[in-house]
């Protein structure tokens, strides 16, 4: 498994943060919102295997399959216990693992977890994917192709079907971790009654909306995202089922690569 880590000095004892990529795509969109998140925390974005620069095994991996490799990559590079923000397919992943391994997840953030119930088929999945497009930063589409490509159709199209079968709605009943669940109000993918309702049903979840931002928060509006990050990563605490207080930041849409 290919990663890239954060350099900046870091409190030694401070918990390191682990960045899990959506259905396609590899840890380079991942680095917008690194790079913010980079002086408070160690910062560690891997591909998970099939993606990226990562490896491509034969075997599509299932959702639990990715959630297993990805802390057999925390084993062997020494990371025993994490917080972990995912976005879209990562969501999915990473609720997985708390279930499977908890002893792993110190907290979660699921940015744009999917998938709806209401809107489980491939097609329905991909024309949501189109219908965001405009509202995302435009080099987004180069770094998508070019991930896209690695992957290949047949591993994005298997690997979609795995997510769309996965009920994270109900899985999420299980979850006892932390866990912030953020939204951009773009988002055409994910509608806001279902995030809320999944805020709801994590025994402690809570919610954040960020104003204008689509799918791809870290890579369009890390600034904005790591404004509602940090607040819940650097707490010690953290109060149940608050899933009515929304953060809402605006931020001028970001335009050129990153």
């Amino acid at each position: 498994m290919h990663a890239r880590v954060s350099v900046d000095p870091v409190p030694d004892d401070s918990l390191p943060v682990i960045l899990v990529h959506g259905l396609g795509m590899s840890s380079r969109y991942m680095i917008p919102l690194a790079r913010q998140l980079a002086p408070y925390r160690r910062v560690y974005a891997p591909d998970l295997p099939g993606f990226g620069l990562s490896d491509k095994p034969p075997h599509v991996l299932t959702v639990r399959e990715l959630a297993d490799a990805l802390v057999a990559w925390m084993d062997a590079i020494g990371i025993d216990r994490a917080a972990l923000i995912g976005n879209s397919l990562g969501c999915e992943v990473l609720v997985e693992l708390a279930l499977v391994h908890p002893q792993r997840v110190d907290r979660l953030v699921l940015q744009g977890p999917t998938p709806d119930p209401e809107s489980r088929g491939l097609v329905r999945q991909m024309v949501g994917f189109f219908a965001i497009a405009p509202f995302e930063r435009w080099s987004l589409a180069w770094v998508a192709l070019a991930d896209y490509a690695r992957g290949g159709i047949k591993r994005y199209i298997l690997t979609l079907r795995s997510m769309v079968g996965n009920r994270i709605g109900e899985k999420v009943l299980r979850v006892t971790q932390p866990t912030l669940v953020v939204w951009g109000t773009r988002d055409y993918i994910v509608p806001y009654a279902f995030v809320t309702s999944l805020a709801a049903a994590l025994p402690r979840g809570r919610l954040a909306v960020i104003p204008g931002a689509a799918h791809g928060i870290n890579y369009s509006h890390p600034k904005a995202f790591v404004s509602v990050l940090l607040p819940f990563l650097l707490a010690t605490g953290h109060r149940p089922r608050d899933v009515r207080r929304e953060a809402r930041h605006r931020e001028p849409h970001p335009s050129g690569t990153a």
